[in-house]
């Protein structure tokens, strides 16, 4: 029976988190810098913990629809994952991708979903390779799920699944950008038992 619930998170183990949130937003600047061959900046990610009412709205507005890339978390530690785009953020990076002008804002193909599950598998790798490396544990990901919704609906199915462990979710607002700011949402939830073996890994404890 697992000792820790999302409701005692202690200020170590928030600052903790923040850094996994700092190291895994730099590691994503350098894949998105890659993929585009471009130089991008990144601004200090904004990491709270928020209750599931309180996600949505602090992602998008009411009615706005964004884009979702969801995956299970394996191995050592179990959970879910999520990266949530804006859907102009989600337009220039394809663009980008496909070396079409940064105005084209068609309706996404089959290719372009495509390259958008790929680009949200690689910065959710980011953040997942900053936990992994700094518990010392095996941290893998399934393969990703694409849907593109109000932030609400998107939401609405890993917080019934994730619900009965706690009333609360790991937020990560990072904006990476050059000339255009490209606004991301990391969400993480390991289920109530990675918890603790996340906390054991960093000898804190509750």
């Amino acid at each position: 029976m697992a000792k820790f619930s999302l409701d005692q998170v202690n200020e170590m183990y928030f600052d903790v988190l923040k850094e996994i949130g700092n190291i895994g937003a730099g590691n994503a600047t350098t894949a998105i810098s890659n993929m585009l061959n471009l130089k991008v900046n990144m601004e200090v990610p904004k990491v709270e913990f928020l209750t599931f009412q309180e996600l949505p709205t602090a992602i998008s507005a009411e009615e706005e629809t964004v884009v979702g890339i969801y995956l299970e978390v394996e191995s050592d530690i179990g959970g879910s994952m999520m990266f949530l785009l804006k859907m102009e953020s989600a337009h220039y990076l394809v663009n980008h991708l496909m070396g079409r002008p940064d105005d084209y804002a068609e309706e996404f193909d089959e290719m372009d979903l495509s390259a958008i599950k790929e680009i949200g598998n690689i910065i959710s790798g980011s953040y997942l390779s900053a936990l992994s490396t700094m518990t010392n544990m095996v941290i893998t990901s399934s393969v990703p799920y694409l849907a593109i919704d109000m932030a609400a609906a998107i939401l609405s199915v890993p917080a019934i699944q994730f619900g009965q462990y706690g009333d609360n979710a790991l937020l990560i607002q990072t904006e990476f950008g050059d000339e255009v700011k490209i606004q991301g949402f990391f969400i993480l939830m390991p289920d109530v038992d990675s918890y603790d073996k996340i906390l054991a890994s960093l000898g804190i404890s509750l």
